[in-house]
């Protein structure tokens, strides 16, 4: 996996996020700008896929959680759905064994019941293959939707409830988050969304409460490792409150 920086950009290495997300956007319009069909969009996303993957384990970002499909996507054409099945099992296939080279972890969560059987087994051998790589996690939510994970966190607390081994007053934040898809990971620090949306598209809600949002009006096809390390920059000039004053701030880094 290699990628070409055009612009170094320094990132402070005790300001940088443990855990990034982003919502990959602006594969079809890329396409349409370049008068393509929507699916080489999406086929050029993969390329910035691995530009970004490169430098976010490079700058020691610990977990990176790329949005690549949503519950909400089946609503597409048919043909660009179809399309996109093939280029997630095309990706699995050529992509894992460079991530495992690199010591990176591989993690797809979603539900992966509305998967074809050949796609559903490639995605087991992938998280095998890589389970006990270290370097960074990569997390795939494919068929995500941050309701679907709510709701299957809180069905299976109500289970442990109606099985007597809960009490509803143990129910607690932690509690559920530990059912999440990614509970047992660091919440993200920063939010990327490419395309110049600014809106969220039910990803991540539980954990997005404290993350910081990062907004680029670079379509993803063309969000590579110069923009990456804006973002990351971006970050890093931020303060993180999570509900307290500057002035506590400030006493708490004069104490460090």
């Amino acid at each position: 996996m290699t990628a070409k920086v055009t612009a170094e950009i320094p990132v402070a290495a005790d300001n940088c996020p443990r855990h990034v997300a982003i919502i990959m956007d602006g594969n079809n319009r890329w396409a349409k700008a370049h008068r393509l069909k929507g699916v080489a969009g999406h086929k050029a996303g993969v390329d910035a896929v691995k530009a970004v993957v490169e430098t976010c384990a490079r700058e020691g970002v610990e977990v990176l959680t790329l949005f690549a499909f949503s519950s909400e996507n089946w609503r597409r054409p048919k043909d660009e759905v179809s399309a996109l099945m093939r280029l997630f099992l095309i990706a699995l296939e050529r992509e894992v064994r460079k991530l495992h080279r690199n010591n990176i972890r591989l993690r797809i969560i979603g539900d992966r019941s509305a998967f074809n059987p050949a796609l559903q087994e490639h995605m087991e051998k992938a998280e095998a293959l890589t389970r006990d790589n270290t370097r960074m996690t990569l997390v795939i939510a494919a068929n995500y939707g941050g309701h679907w994970d709510i709701t299957q966190a809180t069905r299976k607390v109500a289970e442990q409830v109606k099985a007597g081994q809960l009490e509803p007053s143990d129910i607690t934040d932690d509690l559920i988050q530990e059912h999440l898809s990614i509970g047992d990971l660091p919440m993200p620090d920063l939010l990327i969304r490419t395309a110049g949306e600014q809106r969220i598209s039910n990803f991540l809600l539980w954990h997005l409460a404290y993350t910081e949002f990062y907004f680029s009006e670079v379509f993803w096809p063309d969000f590579k490792s110069e923009q990456m390390l804006k973002a990351l920059d971006a970050y890093a000039h931020r303060q993180r409150r999570f509900g307290q004053t500057d002035d506590q701030i400030a006493a708490r880094a004069a104490q460090q």
